[in-house]
C-alpha cells in the first residue's frame, strides 16, 4: 500500500499489434508505473524504446503519463461516480485505460471530447479489452455530458469535508493535505496544491569560473531560448522555453538530450539546478582553501556549486554510501572543469573516521571547516517533479526517514571543527523532517547554535523567525526546501 494506492505485479498482457501512437505508449507506461516502476524511469524507458515518435507525440506522452499519475485520486473519484464498481475494484488495465480517457476530458482543453473518447475505445480494442469497448464508450460519453450540463471541468460535486475536497480536487492523499492545512490554512494549502500540479520549471546555475550571467543569457537567447534571471537567487537563470526541437511542453525529466545541446553546456558554463537548491550553497558560504565535506553528495549539484563558490581552491569531499550514484557527480566534475573535488563511497552513519574508498590516495579527513548535510528526505517539496511521490510516501515511510535524518545529523556533525559550520538541508516542506530535527539536535548538543544570515543577505527573505531557510513553492515559485546554518562553538 502506498499512500492509499496499490502498485502490484501482474501477469503481462501482450497487446494486439498497434503502431506506437502516443496514447498507446502512454498506456503501456502507466501500466508499468501501476506495477511498481518509478514514473520517471518508466517514461524514460518508453521514450527511448519509441524513438520514432515525433517531438509533439513525445510531449503528449509525457503529459498523459505524468498527468494521469499526479491526478490518480481525482480520476478515481470520477470513476467512482460513473461505474457500478469503485475504481479500486476495476481491473488494473481497465482502470488505467479510463484514466487516460478521463484525463483528456477533464484536464486537456486542446483535446476534443470526441477524440478523447474514440481513441480510448480504440486502445481498448487493441489491448485485449475489446469486450469492454461499449462500457468505455458509455462511461466516457456520460462523463462528457455531465461536464456539459454542469459547466464545470469535473462535472460532479466535490466532497464537503475540506480535507477530502482538496484531496480529491487536486489529487493528494489526505495525510499530506492535513499537514499543510495545519501549517498554512485552507487558502494557502489550495494554492500549494495548484502549484504542485503544474509542470516543473527549469533553472540553470551559472558557473562563474567559466561564464558571466549576462553573457550566458545572450547565448541562450541567440538560439531561441526564452530565459531570464531568477531575481531571488544570485547567478540563477530560469528557462521558460528551450528553443529548437523541444520546448517547455515536455517536462524536465525527458529533456536531457535537448538541454545538453544548449550553448554553454559542453564547456561547463552552467548546470541544471533549481533555484531553491542553489540557495543552500549560499547559506553554507564556502571559502577558498577550506576543507569541506558534502556528506550525502550524489548526484552532485551542490558539491559542484560549493567548488565553484570557493573558486575551486581548497578541497571538497563528496561522500555517498552508493558507489553507482557518484558516477553522475564525476561526469559533472569533468564537464565543469573542477579540480578541488574528491569523491568517496562512505556511509556517514558509521561515524568518524571513515574507511577510505576515494578518488586518488588521499584519506577522508577527520575534521572539516564546513559540512553540508543534504539528507535523504520525503521529497515533499518536489512533488511536481516526482509525479508518483505523493502516492509512494506514507506517514510510516516518513517516520523511517526521520530516524535516518537524526542519525546522519548526529554522526556527521562530529566532522566539524570547533568554530566551524554545518548546514542541514532537505527538499521537503514536512515539519518533522525540518525544524523538529534541528530543535532536537540543538537540545542534545548545547555547543551548537543556529547562525542567522545577516539582514542584507540575499537569503534574508526566506528566513523564519528562528533563522532557518523555509521555501514554500507557491510563495517563491521554486521547489520546496528547508535549510539551516549551524555553528559549532569554539
Amino acid at each position: 500500500m502506498t499512500g492509499g494506492y496499490v502498485f502490484v505485479q501482474t501477469r503481462p498482457l501482450t497487446p494486439d499489434p498497434l503502431p506506437p501512437s502516443a496514447r498507446q505508449v502512454a498506456f503501456l507506461t502507466l501500466r508499468a508505473i501501476h506495477r511498481g516502476t518509478y514514473a520517471d524511469v518508466a517514461l524514460d524507458r518508453a521514450l527511448r524504446k519509441h524513438r520514432s515518435l515525433s517531438p509533439e507525440d513525445r510531449r503528449f506522452v509525457t503529459e498523459l503519463v505524468y498527468g494521469c499519475t499526479r491526478r490518480m485520486r481525482s480520476l478515481d473519484a470520477l470513476l467512482d461516480g460513473l461505474g457500478r464498481k469503485s475504481a479500486q475494484q476495476q481491473s488494473p488495465d481497465f482502470r488505467t485505460l479510463l484514466h487516460l480517457g478521463l484525463y483528456q476530458l477533464a484536464f486537456l482543453d486542446r483535446v476534443p471530447p470526441s477524440a478523447a473518447v474514440d481513441t480510448t475505445v480504440d486502445l481498448a480494442k487493441h489491448n485485449r479489452l475489446r469486450g469492454l469497448t461499449g462500457v468505455v464508450n458509455g462511461m466516457l460519453r456520460s462523463y462528457a455530458r455531465q461536464q456539459t450540463a454542469s459547466g464545470q471541468r469535473f462535472g460532479f460535486a466535490l466532497p464537503a469535508d475540506p480535507v477530502d475536497r482538496l484531496g480529491v480536487r487536486y489529487s493528494f492523499p489526505n495525510w499530506i493535505i492535513e499537514q499543510w492545512i495545519e501549517r498554512l490554512g485552507f487558502g494557502e494549502t489550495e494554492q500549494l496544491c495548484q502549484w504542485f500540479d503544474r509542470s516543473p520549471s527549469l533553472d540553470l546555475r551559472v558557473n562563474r569560473l567559466r561564464a558571466e550571467p549576462t553573457e550566458l543569457l545572450e547565448r541562450l537567447r541567440s538560439v531561441g531560448a526564452v530565459a531570464q534571471p531568477l531575481g531571488a537567487v544570485p547567478d540563477a537563470i530560469r528557462l521558460e522555453k528551450l528553443g529548437g526541437e523541444i520546448d517547455r511542453g515536455e517536462e524536465v525529466g525527458v529533456q536531457e538530450s535537448a538541454i545538453a545541446r544548449l550553448p554553454g553546456f559542453t564547456d561547463g558554463a552552467w548546470s541544471v539546478q533549481d533555484g531553491s537548491a542553489q540557495l543552500v550553497t549560499w547559506l553554507l558560504d564556502p571559502q577558498p582553501e577550506e576543507t569541506i565535506i558534502d556528506a550525502c553528495a550524489a548526484p552532485g549539484g551542490k558539491t559542484t556549486h560549493i567548488a565553484e563558490r570557493m573558486g575551486d581552491r581548497g578541497r571538497v569531499w563528496a561522500l555517498d554510501r552508493t558507489t553507482s550514484r557518484l558516477k553522475k557527480l564525476r561526469q559533472s566534475v569533468k564537464r565543469l572543469g573542477l579540480t578541488s573535488i574528491r569523491a568517496a563511497t562512505a556511509d556517514c552513519r558509521a561515524g568518524v573516521p571513515l574507511p577510505a574508498a576515494v578518488d586518488g590516495d588521499e584519506p577522508i579527513p577527520t575534521v572539516c571547516d564546513r559540512l553540508l548535510l543534504d539528507v535523504p528526505c520525503s521529497g515533499l517539496g518536489t512533488l511536481h517533479r516526482r509525479a508518483d511521490a505523493r502516492w509512494r510516501q506514507t506517514p510510516a515511510t516518513v517516520a523511517e526517514i526521520v530516524t535516518l535524518q537524526r542519525q546522519l545529523l548526529a554522526r556527521a556533525a562530529d566532522w566539524v571543527r570547533p568554530g566551524g559550520v554545518a548546514v542541514y538541508a532537505t527538499c521537503t516542506i514536512h515539519g518533522p523532517e525540518n525544524g523538529a530535527i534541528v530543535r532536537e539536535f540543538l537540545d542534545q548538543h548545547p555547543n551548537w547554535e543556529i547562525e542567522v544570515p545577516p539582514a542584507d543577505s540575499p537569503l534574508a527573505p526566506f528566513c523564519t523567525e528562528e533563522g532557518c531557510l523555509e521555501i514554500w513553492p507557491h510563495r517563491w515559485q521554486m521547489d520546496g526546501f528547508f535549510a539551516v546554518r549551524l555553528r559549532r562553538r569554539s
